[in-house]
């Protein structure tokens, strides 16, 4: 079976292939000798009912500095194509939004991955509230008192801003804190958003786990230990990766969330759970694939690759 696959991204000279799982699933989709073109988000277009982007064949190499080659322009009915990878990296902002609304007008005739409408439905720091039972003590609030009340209740508190990323504006703060009324005073002026407010781990020292799991199904991890000095442990924000096994508990939480991702056509989903608790459910542009396989464990995105080829098989 051969594929052609676009692959809805930031410009592809950005991409630090080192770490970027939607290189990861390039390299591989080219491997099984799938047709891979792309675009960058920006390039949609909705007209009389069709959607388009001027996509670009590519050949990808694993090769820093030398990692692509780019073909001749061409503007193209996206429901031609048999697979389109949504592999932009967040802010989920309403560009964002305004991509799966598009997307969604040729999904799943053309199969989206991830289902651009559940990615939509489903943001990471919201779905992960359908499991409170799986979670850490978690409050979504723009409310001041609320918050004070909870860090009442808890002493030390992890804050976020709702549609945040990559660990970015993400602070501890505890009983009697002189600096949390200046805080909130300037991150509410910056983010619009409700914050996510949860109980401060402390085994968060030990490392935040990223769990990937395809289809519902757990697939491998990525221990993220912070650097001294941090409470982050995102690779972004200087977290070591390490290699790790899944936990009967962290085994129980996948097996709790897989039937709703697979429900929700979210195919490739990375999890965040600190200590046995679940605190993220990320479904727009998941990483940890590559750190993942460098560090020994298994090959992720041909797990990805068969999932797609079989979704794309059962239609015909």
């Amino acid at each position: 079976m051969t594929l052609a696959v676009a692959i809805q991204m930031d410009p592809i000279e950005r991409v630090r292939i080192a770490g970027d799982t939607g290189f990861a699933l390039m390299l591989e989709a080219q491997r099984r000798g799938h047709r891979l073109y792309t675009y960058t988000p920006d390039k949609l277009s909705l007209r009389d009912g069709k959607v388009t982007a001027p996509i670009r064949p590519v050949e990808v190499r694993d090769i820093e500095g030398d990692h692509f080659t780019l073909g001749a322009e061409e503007r193209t009915d996206l429901s031609t194509l048999d697979v389109v990878l949504l592999r932009q990296d967040p802010p989920f902002d309403m560009a964002y939004i305004t991509s799966t609304h598009m997307l969604e007008r040729i999904h799943p005739k053309t199969l989206v991955v991830n289902d651009p409408a559940q990615v939509r439905n489903a943001p990471e720091k919201i779905l992960v509230t359908h499991f409170p039972e799986l979670m850490p003590p978690t409050l979504i609030t723009r409310d001041k008192a609320e918050i004070e009340a909870f860090r009442e209740e808890f002493g030390e508190i992890v804050m976020k801003p709702l549609y945040g990323h990559g660990g970015a504006t993400v602070f501890k703060t505890g009983k009697g804190d002189p600096n949390f009324g200046s805080l909130f005073d300037l991150f509410s002026g910056i983010f619009k958003e409700a914050w996510v407010v949860q109980r401060f781990m402390k085994e968060v020292s030990a490392g935040d786990k990223r769990i990937l799991l395809v289809d519902g199904k757990a697939a491998g991890a990525v221990n993220r230990v912070p650097a001294d000095g941090d409470l982050r442990a995102n690779m972004v924000r200087g977290g070591a990766a390490a290699p790790t096994d899944l936990s009967k508990r962290e085994l129980e939480i996948c097996e709790a969330i897989g039937p709703t991702l697979r429900e929700r056509g979210l195919i490739l989903v990375g999890i965040d759970v600190i200590g046995g608790n679940l605190t993220e459910i990320n479904v727009t542009a998941p990483t940890g694939v590559r750190a993942v396989k460098k560090l020994g464990g298994p090959d992720i995105a041909a797990q990805v690759w068969d999932a797609i080829e079989t979704k794309v098989g059962s239609r015909g």
